[in-house]
């Protein structure tokens, strides 16, 4: 007698589908932003996040808010950050009402950067889209995702 696997659940299935699409997105990303302009899709989020922040209140976001909008543990965010740095591409300073608080920009090298990588990064999404919608299994969830009229932001 064989033992045979138990039926994955709706809610097992839905989830498998969405780790799915999020893989598929993720390797066109990775793969159109490093070919051309040299960034890592995480890279390019840090500098998307941090490229939307103001001075007005509440404008610069906490290393906890930038590590959730990029789906990274704080310490990963800080290398990422620490990494984008070095090249130049962001740049850290002491807030001026707060010695402990440290803010992170981007500088203007990284806003070009950002900007041409920008086109890419649409484009790779919307094929990644367009090959998973051909799939019955995600076809569902790219419906769902195109039709969403509600941007998600970065919680303050």
């Amino acid at each position: 007698m064989t033992a045979t696997a138990p039926a994955l659940s709706v809610l097992a299935q839905g989830w498998c589908a969405l780790s799915l699409l999020h893989g598929k997105i993720e390797t066109h990303l990775e793969r159109a932003l490093e070919t051309g302009h040299g960034l890592s899709a995480r890279e390019y989020a840090l500098l998307d996040v941090l490229s939307r922040q103001h001075d007005g209140d509440g404008g610069h976001l906490q290393m906890k808010q930038v590590a959730d909008a990029v789906v990274l543990s704080q310490s990963a965010t800080t290398r990422l950050v620490t990494r984008l740095e070095d090249r130049g591409l962001l740049s850290r300073y002491l807030c001026p009402t707060d010695r402990r608080g440290i803010y992170t920009n981007v500088t203007d090298a990284g806003t070009e950067l950002l900007e041409a990588a920008r086109p890419t990064h649409d484009t790779a999404l919307r094929a990644a889209l367009a090959e998973a919608a051909q799939d019955d299994r995600l076809e569902p969830l790219v419906r769902a995702l195109q039709s969403s009229p509600t941007p998600i932001a970065v919680a303050a």
